[in-house]
């Protein structure tokens, strides 16, 4: 069942002498995702509201960039906030625009790095979890994973045992043993210090010592453009993290640790291979 409601919307200008423009638009509703229709020409326009609308623009810019689509990741994100904010205008005209988007956008990013790599990840026989599901309690847990949350936690003595704060866990499904750990933020001054941190107690313990600690991001603040001279985040994941992988068109110096994405399931593969 289809519900339509015709709106007006008021689209931003790139000069602020223009007048706004004034879009006649059809409001569509099937149940099952909600979205703008031209009414002039009948033009469905995703909003974007949750995940799977974030991933549904992603697939239609890889089937249109292929290989290369993870370059644009940015660019995809700033049509994204457009149309997240259609959707608040509609749905949820009082609520903070800029405050609803940074949490929708670091969020989102994080399960998008996830669904970017898990084909290829589980084509190698691993297999990955979001960090998050391991925090649930033990109970709610498949036998598989509670050896995989085991195999992870950090021992804190008299302050009990911990997991590190990860988006995404690496594992081998045959033995629950953890292969990796990644972290994925839009840029490096969000959680890079703490993710060194963890590097840095996981190699403590003979039990997690192997365990690769890699970092994914969009690097949208720079931080990681020269190596001559470069920025402490530079220096933090070029010395204590095993690796960083860049989402960007922009050019930037790579190095044996700091790489473009394309290069992190061939670098995986050699961890594989050297643990076997």
């Amino acid at each position: 069942m289809r519900f339509e409601c015709e709106v007006l919307l008021y689209m931003h200008t790139p000069r602020r002498s223009e007048s706004p423009k004034q879009n006649k638009f059809i409001l569509c509703s099937t149940g099952e995702k909600t979205y703008l229709e031209s009414a002039s020409s009948g033009k469905g326009v995703v909003t974007v509201n949750c995940f799977e609308d974030l991933r549904d623009l992603y697939n239609e810019m890889e089937m249109e960039r292929g290989e290369d689509a993870y370059r644009y990741v940015s660019d995809l994100l700033l049509e994204a906030k457009e149309l997240h904010h259609e959707y608040l205008a509609i749905h949820e005209p009082d609520k903070d625009k800029g405050q609803s988007w940074r949490s929708f956008k670091g969020k989102s990013f994080e399960q998008l790095v996830q669904y970017m790599i898990m084909e290829r990840i589980e084509a190698l026989e691993l297999m990955v979890v979001n960090g998050n599901k391991l925090e649930r309690s033990t109970r709610n847990l498949s036998q598989e994973l509670k050896r995989v949350k085991r195999n992870l936690t950090i021992d804190y003595g008299e302050f009990g045992c911990h997991l590190p704060d990860v988006d995404v866990v690496v594992y081998d499904p045959k033995s629950s043993r953890v292969v990796a750990i990644i972290s994925s933020k839009v840029t490096l001054r969000e959680r890079i210090a703490q993710t060194g941190y963890w590097k840095f107690k996981l190699s403590e313990d003979e039990d997690t010592a192997h365990v690769k600690v890699y970092f994914v991001t969009l690097d949208e603040d720079g931080t990681l453009i020269r190596v001559n001279r470069p920025k402490k985040g530079r220096a933090i994941v070029g010395i204590d993290l095993d690796g960083t992988y860049v989402l960007t068109k922009e050019d930037f110096e790579e190095s044996d640790k700091i790489k473009l994405f394309e290069h992190f399931i061939e670098d995986l593969k050699h961890v594989i291979g050297e643990n076997q």
